[in-house]
C-alpha cells in the first residue's frame, strides 16, 4: 500500500528509480526485523518512509558528489521527522505524480513505460502485468529491468514535465492509470476478485491529472470511465466474495455520487463525435449507468460505441466486447459469429473471457454440452480463484440442463 509513495520519495533524493525501489525494499526488511520486537508504529507508512529516506541520504553521502547532493536535499529534508501522510482519500503526494511521469519518459518504449509504472506505482507483480498486456512474464521482467537501466543511463530528471513534453508522455500515463484500475477491478490471481486499493489509487491519479490538464479531453474521458466503473464496485461481489454478473447486480446500490461525477467528467471530455478511446469506453459505461434495469440497457448504442472504439484503438478485446453487445442487440447467433472469428486467431488464445463469452452464447442457444466445455476451458485459463469458482458453477449449471 505504501510502496509507490516510498519509492517516489526516495527517487526524488537518489534520482534513480531502480535504486529507489531497492531502498524501499530494504526499509521493509528493516521493519520486519524491528516491529516484532518494538511493535508496529502508530503510522507505519511514515515510519517506512523515514527509514527509506535515511538510507537514501546515507547513499548520497557516500557518492563522490556528496557536497552538491547533500546541499540539494538538505533544504527540503528533515532527517528527524516523519513525512506527513496524505490528508484524505482525494489527496495524493506530488512525488507519486513525478514518479509516474518519470517512468513514462520518452526514452523508454511504450510497453516499457507501462510495465515500469505498473511495477513502481501500482505495486503489481510481474505476472499481473503480463496478464494486462497478454504477454509472457519473462517478457515483462526483461522490460522492467531494461527500463530501469535506460532511465539511469539517460540521467532522466525526477520531475513532472510541462508543455509539449508533458503532452508527449500523457498517452502512456493514461494507459498506466487505466491498467492499474483494471487490475484492481478484476484481479489476475489470488483468492479475491477485487483489489480496492489499486482502484482507489488509479482513481486519485485520474482526478489529479484532470485537474492538471483541464483542456485534455482524454484525461476527462479516463476520469469519467473510472468514476463510472467504480460506482459498481460494491455490487461486483456477494457477501461470500463470489463475483456477481452485471445482469444480477442490485443497481440501487450503485454509487450515485460517482455516477454523477462520471457524467460530469464525460461532459468535459468534449463533443461526443470527437471522443478518444477512454471517452468512448466511458460512454459505454454511461449507457449501463443510465439503465434502471439490465433489460433496459441500450445495447445497440453500446455495440455502435464499440465499433467506433475498434476503429480508433483496434484490439481483439474490444472486438470481443463488441461481440457481446451485438449478441445482446441482435441475438446470440449474431454474436457467436463474431466470437468464432476471434477464436480462429491466436491473440486471445490464453484469454479466459473468450471461452467464457462463447460458453454464454452457446448456453443461450441451447447447445449446453458445448457451453459446459467452454466454461470448463475458461475456468482452466483463469488464475483467480473466485472467477474459477463462478465459471465451474456455470459449467455445472449448463451440464444439468
Amino acid at each position: 500500500m505504501e510502496s509507490a509513495r516510498i519509492i517516489a520519495t526516495v527517487a526524488r533524493i537518489v534520482r534513480d528509480v531502480g535504486i529507489a525501489e531497492e531502498i524501499a525494499q530494504d526499509a521493509l526488511v528493516s521493519a520486519l526485523e524491528q516491529w516484532p520486537r518494538s511493535g508496529v508504529p502508530e503510522r507505519p507508512g511514515a515510519w517506512l518512509t523515514a527509514a527509506a529516506k535515511h538510507r537514501a541520504v546515507d547513499l548520497v553521502r557516500r557518492r563522490e558528489t556528496y557536497a552538491r547532493k547533500l546541499a540539494e536535499v538538505g533544504r527540503t529534508l528533515s532527517e528527524e521527522s516523519y513525512d506527513p501522510e496524505p490528508s484524505g482519500p482525494g489527496d495524493i503526494d506530488d512525488d507519486v505524480l513525478r514518479l509516474v511521469f518519470t517512468a513514462c519518459h520518452p526514452v523508454l518504449s511504450a510497453d516499457a513505460r507501462a510495465a515500469l509504472t505498473l511495477r513502481l506505482v501500482g505495486g503489481l507483480r510481474t505476472d499481473e502485468i503480463a496478464r494486462a498486456f497478454l504477454v509472457p512474464e519473462a517478457t515483462v521482467a526483461a522490460r522492467i529491468t531494461r527500463a530501469k537501466r535506460s532511465l539511469a543511463k539517460a540521467g532522466v530528471e525526477f520531475e513532472v514535465p510541462y508543455g509539449a513534453e508533458r503532452a508527449a508522455r500523457l498517452g502512456s500515463v493514461l494507459e498506466v492509470v487505466y491498467l492499474i484500475f483494471n487490475e484492481g477491478y478484476a484481479a489476475t490471481a489470488g483468492d479475491d476478485l477485487l483489489r480496492p486499493a489499486l482502484c482507489e489509487d488509479a482513481l486519485r491519479l485520474a482526478r489529479v491529472l484532470a485537474g492538471l490538464m483541464p483542456e485534455e479531453g482524454e484525461v476527462h474521458g479516463l476520469a469519467a470511465l473510472l468514476e463510472l466503473q467504480a460506482s459498481r464496485f460494491a455490487t461486483r461481489t456477494g457477501p461470500d466474495g463470489q463475483p456477481v454478473l452485471l445482469a444480477d447486480q442490485n443497481r440501487s446500490r450503485w454509487n450515485r455520487l460517482l455516477i454523477r461525477r462520471g457524467f460530469a467528467a464525460l461532459e468535459r471530455a468534449g463533443d461526443g463525435r470527437s471522443y478518444g478511446p477512454y471517452a468512448l469506453q466511458a460512454a459505454v459505461a454511461a449507457c449501463h449507468a443510465r439503465a434502471v434495469t439490465y433489460e433496459e440497457t441500450d445495447w445497440r448504442t453500446i455495440a455502435a460505441l464499440y465499433g467506433r472504439l475498434a476503429a480508433v484503438a483496434p484490439s481483439p478485446v474490444v472486438e470481443l466486447n463488441r461481440a457481446v453487445a451485438v449478441a445482446m442487440a441482435d441475438g446470440p447467433e449474431a454474436g457467436l459469429v463474431l466470437v468464432d472469428a476471434l477464436a480462429d486467431g491466436t491473440a486471445l488464445a490464453g484469454y479466459h473471457l473468450l471461452p467464457s463469452v462463447r460458453g454464454d452464447l452457446l448456453a443461450r442457444l441451447g447447445r449446453t454440452a458445448e457451453a459446459r466445455a467452454e466454461f470448463e476451458r475458461a475456468a482452466s485459463l483463469t488464475r483467480n480463484a473466485r472467477e474459477r469458482e463462478l465459471l465451474l458453477g456455470r459449467a455445472r449449471a449448463a451440464g444439468s440442463q
